[in-house]
């Protein structure tokens, strides 16, 4: 089954200054330092999904060349949009399964990427990782959960499909870094290292 993630970085990062898909971790972006980690853990794939500032983040992201990159052309009307223009260009990559990976989480081990890819592959319709109770990214959602994603209310996405049907999850053991959502200059200087203003 080839397993393709879909890299959500279309957002403008409102609360941060700018595209978070642009902010450093390592020297290097979080969208291009992402999208490593997801080939590292085991995905036949790596979509990027962009839409604020897209060219400016394709750019200055230090993605290579061949990557693959989407447009979002609706992407202020929300992270759902983004998801189902990844679910439609994973339909033409012949996809079995996605995992969705907001790039707003950039600290997720590729161990924890890799029990989501490892339970796909064993027959979970969805594979999520958890850890003291608490979901996190990324989530993985085979093809026949495709549908119920792409009719999810806009306002909650992927968790009206968890809340839905509870019974079509497994739980993998996830690590703290698969919380790890980083939204301000606050959250940056916890998980990452100190802000600077003219990021």
């Amino acid at each position: 089954m080839r397993i393709v993630a879909i890299l959500l970085a279309a957002g403008e990062g409102r609360r941060i200054g700018g595209p978070k898909a642009l902010l450093p971790i390592q020297g290097r972006s979080f969208l291009a330092h992402l999208h490593d980690d997801l080939a590292r853990g085991g995905c036949d794939g790596v979509l990027a999904v962009l839409g604020c500032e897209a060219e400016r983040v394709r750019r200055e992201s230090g993605l290579s060349a061949d990557a693959g990159v989407i447009v979002n052309p609706s992407w202020s009307e929300g992270m759902l949009g983004s998801v189902v223009c990844g679910l439609d260009a994973a339909v033409q990559d012949r996809a079995g399964a996605v995992l969705i990976q907001p790039v707003d989480h950039p600290l997720v081990a590729v161990e924890t990427i890799a029990r989501v890819v490892d339970a796909l592959r064993a027959g979970a319709r969805i594979a999520v990782p958890s850890l003291e109770g608490r979901r996190g990214h990324p989530g993985g959602f085979a093809a026949s959960a495709w549908s119920e994603l792409r009719d999810a209310p806009p306002d909650r996405g992927a968790r009206a499909v968890l809340a839905a049907h509870p019974d079509w999850v497994v739980h993998v053991p996830g690590d703290p870094g698969c919380l790890a959502g980083i939204d301000t200059p606050a959250d940056y200087e916890r998980w990452i290292g100190p802000w600077r203003a003219e990021r």
